[in-house]
Order: structure tokens, then C-alpha cells, then sequence
């Protein structure tokens, strides 16, 4: 079994050294390839944390292009970053859909080139607190998220928690991927809003596989009898509902479309974990009582 590390070349906060290599693959970086997304073996998995990273899927693409891949031809080259880089948005345009039948909400928009903002929301039948216990327990988070072998809690110092954490993934021809990265999370305190309740976590990559990599997940529980907002009716009947933005951008050598496809796709698998494991976390309770 051959391991793939493509992460940057960074020590764990506490100086521990991790082995991630068992026989190197080497990745050389011309100036000209050639790009078919349904010819690509070797993907980038991002971090995660209370972040990112779940398992691979074949419609990694879905949250901007609908089922079909084969969205490019043969005839795309990439000669540098910002000839490769060709979008299918222009400044500040957004496209939003419901990704399949789990109600799972993703948007994203362009803030410039190579940087994506991507954000998606989730409604679920569980409360704030269970929610906010199962994303601030952050040493489990790689018990129920797919792919992520190694979440640490390094230091914890009032409302700021210090993440190290390991995402791997199986690729073809027996590879392993791997990618770290440190993570600063913020627990903000609970707001009252005039029909609920909110609180965020914000987070911001310290050191890792991107350029950028900062964002927000934020819980909102609304009173009895108080539906959503009408911009977002599919979560009406929902009590509780998770959001999650990312402000992203790649290292230069990855094409923002491939991470960007990548990302959607594992956004939504992590959302549907969370909340399937809040809402166990109520099921448990029930039992219990």
C-alpha cells in the first residue's frame, strides 16, 4: 500500500512528528498538463475540522454542474494558474440548488480568481446545545466524519481551541492521500434573536494545504411555532437549522475547479453526519428517560 502526501510541509503544533509516508510518489509539476475530470486519479481532500472532509463520491461536481462531469475537453491545457484557472462564473455570480432529496443547500460564489466562497445550510431535528456539543467535542469528530483520521484538540485558552488535524482518503491503485492542517475555532457566545436562538464558531487556518481557508459555522434554533424565513422555505419545518461558510483558495499549483467541486461534495457529507449524530445524540436522551 503506497501513501500520497500532497500536504504542505509542516511540523504538528507540539513538535510531534507524524509519519506519513511508507514509499514516496513523487509528482512532478510541468508547465503544461492536460486535465479531463473524468480522467483525474489523484484528487486534493482538504482538511477539516469542525470543517471539512468526508468521503469521495463520483458527483463531486454536482453543487455547480448537475450530474454530468464531463464538463471539459481534452482540449484544456494548463499552461500556468491563471490560464488553467477558466470559471464558469463571472465576478460575484452565485448558483444555489438542493442537492439531492437531503435537503442539503449549497451556494457558491466567486470572490476573485481562484477564490471561492461556499456556503450551505442543513435543517435537522435536533436543539442548538445538541448540535453545539457534537461540533465542540472536537477530539470525536473523527470518530463520525469520513476520512478524518486525526483530530486533536492541541491547546484550548477561553474561547479559542487549536486544532491539528489529518484527513486521508483511499485513491486507485492501492494510494492513500493525506492532508493536515492547524486550525484556530472560536466559540462566540449564544445570541438571542427576537424569534430564537444562535451561536457560531469561527475558524481560520493557521498553517495547512491552503492559501486561504477561514470561515463560520453558525447553529440557529428557532421558538415553537416560528417558521424560517421565507428565503429558505425548505427549512421551515425544521426547528433547527446548520450553516457552514468557507472562504477558499487553493495553493497555486491546484486548479481551483477541481477543489471547488471537491469541496461541495465533502461540505455535504459532513453536514449530513453532524446531523445524524445530533440527532442520535436526542435519540439517546429519549431512550435514557
Amino acid at each position: 500500500m503506497q501513501l500520497l502526501d500532497l500536504s504542505s510541509a509542516f511540523r504538528h503544533p507540539r513538535a510531534a512528528a507524524l509519519a506519513t509516508t511508507s514509499s514516496g510518489v513523487s509528482i512532478s509539476h510541468s508547465p503544461t498538463r492536460k486535465f479531463h475530470p473524468t480522467n483525474v486519479t489523484l484528487s486534493y481532500f482538504p482538511p477539516s475540522s469542525t470543517l471539512l472532509l468526508a468521503s469521495s463520491s463520483r458527483r463531486c461536481f454536482t453543487c455547480r454542474l448537475g450530474d454530468n462531469d464531463n464538463y471539459c475537453n481534452d482540449d484544456e491545457t494548463e499552461t500556468d494558474e491563471d490560464d488553467y484557472l477558466i470559471d464558469y462564473f463571472t465576478d460575484g455570480k452565485t448558483e444555489e440548488l438542493v442537492v439531492g432529496d437531503d435537503g442539503v443547500l449549497i451556494e457558491v460564489k466567486k470572490l476573485e480568481k481562484s477564490s471561492r466562497r461556499i456556503r450551505s445550510k442543513i435543517g435537522m431535528e435536533a436543539s442548538l446545545d445538541a448540535v453545539w456539543s457534537v461540533l465542540t467535542d472536537y477530539e470525536k469528530l473523527s470518530d463520525f466524519i469520513p476520512g478524518l483520521v486525526v483530530s486533536e484538540l492541541v491547546e484550548k485558552e477561553g474561547n479559542r481551541a487549536r486544532l491539528f488535524q489529518m484527513g486521508q482518503q483511499n485513491l486507485a491503485l492501492g494510494l492513500k492521500f493525506n492532508a493536515k492542517a492547524v486550525l484556530d475555532c472560536f466559540e462566540k457566545e449564544l445570541e438571542i434573536l427576537p424569534n430564537g436562538r444562535r451561536r457560531e464558531i469561527d475558524f481560520k487556518m493557521v498553517e495547512g494545504d491552503f492559501q486561504l481557508f477561514e470561515g463560520k459555522w453558525s447553529i440557529e434554533q428557532l421558538d415553537k411555532g416560528i417558521q424560517g424565513e421565507a428565503l429558505d422555505l425548505q427549512f421551515k419545518d425544521f426547528p433547527t437549522t446548520l450553516a457552514y461558510t468557507v472562504d477558499v483558495k487553493p495553493k497555486m499549483w491546484l486548479p481551483v475547479r477541481l477543489v471547488e467541486g471537491r469541496l461541495c461534495n465533502e461540505i455535504k457529507t459532513n453536514l449530513l453526519s453532524i446531523r445524524d449524530t445530533a440527532q442520535k445524540v436526542i435519540e439517546g436522551v429519549i431512550h435514557d428517560l
